[in-house]
């Protein structure tokens, strides 16, 4: 099916006279600028989110923030969710996948990351690549504003999961 897509959309540039083999290297070569822009900081990203997991640093950090979650109603056992998602996408992904194997995808825990993996996003990791890729260089408040809607998704995902 995509091969059709693309051979129609290369039938319709060359009807209307574009010389589609130029376009295409032309966006190849841009993508790969833009690649090599971004590429220091997304490195940058997933080689703290592996330090921080091997570390043990996120397993103390979660210990220390536990009666916070407790009070904000999020269940203990997503804390290291909460704190990988913001940073890593694959990070939360496999923190959420320990949490379904250790406590069970139907357990609160399960449904909390879960809910979680679907109503928060991977704010740093994001930033560094759009806006790099843009060539921005002062986030202003966009790391503040991303990180309070995070927040609203983590606590307002563990209520939809209790109530639910």
């Amino acid at each position: 099916m995509s091969a059709l897509i693309l051979a129609a959309l290369a039938l319709y540039g060359a009807l209307r006279g574009v010389d589609v083999f130029a376009a295409m290297t032309e966006g190849i070569a841009e993508g790969l600028r833009v690649l090599l822009r971004i590429f220091p900081a997304v490195a940058a990203l997933l080689t703290a989110v592996y330090a921080l997991r091997a570390s043990g640093a996120l397993d103390a950090l979660t210990g220390l923030l536990a009666p916070v979650f407790r009070l904000l109603g999020i269940p203990v056992e997503t804390a290291p969710l909460v704190l990988l998602r913001p940073i890593s996408g694959s990070g939360a992904l496999a923190v959420a996948g320990d949490i379904m194997a250790r406590y069970g995808p139907d357990s609160l825990a399960g449904r909390t990351a879960a809910v979680m993996l679907g109503s928060t996003e991977t704010t740093f990791y994001v930033i560094a690549v759009y806006f790099g890729a843009a060539g921005v260089k002062k986030t202003r408040w966009a790391i503040p504003a991303a990180l309070c809607a995070d927040f609203t998704g983590f606590v307002l995902s563990s209520l939809a999961a209790r109530l639910l």
